[in-house]
């Protein structure tokens, strides 16, 4: 199997092409690891939109409009029209990009206002904008911590936070999954100089919640900082909106905050680091992705801004989209359905074999849902579900349409009575 065109050729220096039998090389390796990824059943082919991401959306090679029920588009405002209005006046404003990083010549007040609202949403003192949060977790661990430091990581988080880990010299150690027993015994043990747990506050594939009351508690009781990724909280979970940290009645006791743009806020892209003024003033100075990275497009930067002001003003949307979690959650319950998580927007259902959900999956899609089965390695094995997203933007009848299609597939394929 082969991914390349014959047609590509790689170039070197002076324009002289690179080795015909190296290249040769690469297609064989590639091509025979391409074959076992197809055979295993885990190749992520991609369905192509033609239209912006909202709750209703067109793909390519039909015209028919399905409902999407797998985008991280919880507050439905990607297509919002006040958002992309104001992107578009920013756009003209100040331009496509700045063609810089931020400290030679890529930063506008722009940059600087959307750090301060962030601050100010999550009562933080200051904010360092990131491409990503990915870029955010790539970004922090090595700055801050020494062979001195220690990071306790929860067994399940997020592949950035493990990437990001990876880069720093502290020790590492992980603590089973939401198990604050062994986040005990080994805080105990610890004589490092700085400790950092470090969690999810959501955990996305389950929609489970981190016992962020009980690792502060533990944090307090053994001298460690708290750090928490907020990528499926921010904007939508707790009361209003402010992450796992309302939700659990600890707000403001979690030392360090990363999260994401590109979700609830607008669905456009970019990540940040909200914590101690100090923190952010080295993140500034040593923080490879920042220093190292172009600065976030205006264009993005105003979606940012006007999902904060639209956030600081009303929860309205958070409300919303908590209300179509429940009506989801408990009509699927009655249904016979096992839906996993705590009561959040990710609605995993489980079905167990790999095979039958992916055939669940198809067999919605026929009926104008799009959802997506999830199986090994994405999930333990024997933990094949389809995972559910739910949206501020979903009608009552468009998730009561969702639940009729998944009762009757349910039952057509005996996963229900």
């Amino acid at each position: 199997m082969s991914i390349f065109s014959k047609s590509l050729l790689f170039r070197g220096v002076g324009g002289r092409h690179y080795s015909a039998a190296a290249q040769a090389q690469l297609r064989e390796i590639l091509g025979t690891q391409l074959a076992g990824i197809m055979d295993a059943g885990t190749f992520k082919a991609e369905r192509i939109i033609t239209s912006s991401q909202s709750t209703q959306i067109t793909v390519q090679g039909s015209d028919k409009k399905i409902l999407n029920f797998c985008a991280n588009n919880y507050l439905g405002l990607a297509n919002n029209p006040e958002i992309v209005e104001h992107s578009q006046k920013l756009l003209e404003q100040y331009g496509a990009g700045l063609s810089s990083v931020r400290f030679i010549c890529g930063t506008q007040d722009i940059h600087k206002q959307l750090e301060k609202k962030i601050a100010q949403f999550h009562g933080r003192e200051d904010t360092i904008l990131y491409a990503s949060c990915f870029d955010a977790n790539a970004g922090i661990f090595e700055a801050i911590l020494t062979p001195e430091d220690a990071v306790f990581s929860d067994e399940l988080n997020h592949a950035s936070i493990i990437d990001g880990i990876r880069l720093c010299k502290a020790k590492k150690q992980r603590y089973k999954h939401r198990d604050l027993g062994d986040l005990e015994e080994q805080l105990k043990a610890s004589d490092a100089r700085l400790k950092l747990i470090a969690t999810d506050g959501v955990f996305s594939m389950d929609g489970n919640i981190a016992p962020l009351a009980r690792i502060v508690e533990l944090a307090r009781k053994y001298n460690a900082l708290v750090f928490v990724d907020e990528c499926h909280a921010t904007g939508f979970f707790g009361a209003t909106g402010r992450g796992t940290e309302e939700y659990d009645n600890v707000m403001g006791e979690v030392d360090i905050i990363n999260s994401t743009l590109g979700k609830a806020l607008g669905g456009a892209s970019g990540g940040y680091t909200t914590g101690p003024a100090e923190l952010i003033s080295f993140l500034r100075q040593k923080s490879r992705p920042y220093l190292f990275s172009n600065t976030l497009p205006p264009a993005v930067v105003a979606v940012g801004l006007k999902v904060m002001d639209m956030l600081l003003q009303s929860s309205e949307l958070t409300q919303r989209v908590q209300s179509n979690t429940q009506r989801f959650r408990q009509a699927m319950t009655k249904a016979g359905f096992t839906i996993a998580g705590e009561n959040h927007p990710i609605c995993p259902v489980m079905l167990g074999d790999a095979r039958l959900a992916s055939k669940f999956a198809d067999e919605m899609l026929t009926r104008g849902i799009y959802v997506i089965g999830f199986s090994y390695p994405v999930v333990p094995q024997g933990k094949a579900r389809i995972r559910v997203q739910i949206s501020a933007a979903h009608t009552e009848a468009e998730i009561d349409r969702a639940i009729n299609a998944f009762i009757e597939v349910g039952r057509s394929l005996k996963v229900i009575q």
